[in-house]
């Protein structure tokens, strides 16, 4: 990963109260999978267009995911048929600043998601998360269970003149009871827009000969660390994402 931090020095950079338009709760999103080699040319072709997020000296960040759902893994389970109008649920810990939020992703039967979160005042859901589940999805909080978690690091680029955001992930790791396992040469890239529309990210993707479409991160965790569950329909994402991490 070294030479991409050393490229992200060379960026012009946005500090995070600089974020605030292209916070994008509620975007279209495009997500692209490609293997960790790519990332420096990638980003070297972005400088151009983008800046990079700074906080603290620092050019990326490190992310705690734990992501809850039902004994069943209903919301999974959703995912992998397909069903729009889905959610997942997940409690983020932005390790550097020590932040928990609690966040629920909304995506409608249109393709577009939206996210809610609230602040945790620590690392525990509390009745003030309880309520906000309960507000927000048609789930009860008793019926939830954690389900997963998920460590990376995340680079975030912001455009110069667009409302888009780019974040990029690296260094996945899925954890469930003692079971890990690693996608240290995975990259998950994601664009953020307000609405579809022209991408200097998109087009340099194609240049660089990297198809759009990909599956959560959740979703890769679940379908890779869990026997008994459906996976049929991920079968050909997780042949491609192996075949990366392998690269």
């Amino acid at each position: 990963m070294s030479p991409a931090y050393t490229i992200l020095n060379s960026f012009e950079p946005i500090a995070l109260a600089g974020m605030e338009k292209v916070k994008l709760m509620d975007r279209m999103d495009s997500k692209y999978m490609f293997a960790l080699q790519t990332l420096p040319e990638l980003l070297e072709a972005c400088k151009k267009y983008y800046y990079v997020v700074d906080i603290n000296n620092r050019r990326y960040s490190s992310y705690e995911t734990v992501y809850y759902d039902t004994k069943d893994l209903s919301l999974y389970n959703n995912h992998h048929s397909g069903k729009l109008n889905r959610y997942k649920i997940r409690k983020r810990t932005y390790v550097e600043s020590q932040l928990n939020f609690l966040e629920v992703k909304f995506k409608d039967n249109k393709g577009r998601t939206t996210k809610t979160r609230v602040k945790l005042k620590t690392n525990v859901i509390d009745d003030r998360a309880r309520e906000f589940i309960e507000k927000e999805t048609p789930l009860k909080i008793s019926e939830l269970i954690p389900s997963i978690k998920i460590d990376y690091n995340r680079i975030t680029l912001v455009h110069k003149g667009l409302l888009e955001r780019i974040t990029i992930d690296v260094n996945l790791q899925v954890s469930r009871d003692d079971f890990t396992r690693k996608f240290q040469n995975l990259v998950i890239a994601e664009v953020k827009q307000n609405k579809s529309t022209h991408s200097e990210f998109t087009k340099l993707m194609r240049e660089l000969r990297v198809k759009e479409g990909s599956m959560s991160k959740y979703c890769i965790g679940i379908s890779n660390l869990v026997d008994d569950v459906k996976k049929n329909n991920f079968k050909e994402k997780n042949r491609h994402i192996t075949k990366l991490n392998n690269v």
